[in-house]
């Protein structure tokens, strides 16, 4: 039995290679991290370098942007200044004119009280009215503003100025229907002048009847109003109307 068991061989055992494999994977795995890491590392660096000369960028845009802002700034402010000075020397102009004015109105009502003075004892022609120091026409037939005018300056006359309380009154006394008196815009709207050039300020308060003048109010009806005519109510209120409107008017020359 024994020589038997001594003559057979027992196989070698094969060696094993399970263990140099895995130590062979685990270093490819590590490897792999280790490449993955760097190239992270490089991206992260240029991504890094990129954001900082983005910003870099952005700030010397954003400076560059301030400054002309700055300069924009600045330079509205001088327009500005400019304006302001330019806006005062007007002010101070208009503020001249309207101490020119002032003293013309003055002027101008002093130079009416001597001729009234001096036309104290003086009559008017046939058919005129006179009152304080003018004389006055109503005339018989009724045309547009225009053609009333010429009429007057005919006449060696023009259509009424009412630049005083008593020129009202004696209007209130002629104006026994609507009549034509001398003021226009037509020249320019909204700014009233007599036909002798003397503006609407000269007149005063409270002739204007309620709710006007209004240009015609807005109406396509009545045109362009730029003439004056008197009403017949008991103030003798005024009224615009367009100059081609008929009405009879009202002349006035000294004696």
């Amino acid at each position: 039995m024994d020589e038997i068991y001594v003559n057979v061989k027992c196989p070698d055992p094969a060696p094993s290679t399970n263990h140099t494999g895995q130590r062979s994977s685990k270093r490819s795995f590590y490897l792999g991290v280790i490449l993955c890491l760097s190239l992270l590392s490089v991206f992260l660096l240029v991504t890094l370098i990129t954001l900082g000369l983005f910003y870099h960028n952005c700030l010397y845009d954003s400076a560059k942007q301030l400054s002309e802002m700055n300069n924009q700034l600045s330079s509205m402010g001088e327009e500005r200044d400019i304006l302001n000075a330019n806006l005062s020397a007007v002010n101070n102009q208009l503020s001249s004119m309207t101490e020119e004015r002032d003293l013309l109105t003055e002027e101008t009502k002093e130079l009416k009280r001597l001729l009234c003075l001096s036309n104290q004892n003086k009559t008017c022609p046939a058919g005129w009215s006179k009152f304080s120091c003018s004389c006055y026409l109503l005339s018989e037939r009724s045309a547009s503003w225009d053609e009333a005018r010429k009429d007057c300056r005919d006449r060696g006359a023009d259509l009424v100025v009412i630049d005083s309380p008593e020129d009202q009154t004696a209007l209130s006394n002629i104006a026994t229907t609507e009549a034509w008196i001398g003021l226009n815009d037509k020249e320019q709207e909204g700014t009233w002048k007599w036909v002798d050039g003397t503006p609407l300020t000269l007149i005063p308060a409270g002739n204007w009847e309620e709710d006007q003048p209004d240009n015609g109010g807005g109406s396509s009806h009545w045109g362009e109003e730029d003439c004056v005519h008197v009403r017949t109510d008991t103030k003798k209120s005024w009224n615009d109307r367009s100059c081609s409107t008929s009405f009879k008017w009202i002349c006035e020359k000294t004696p």
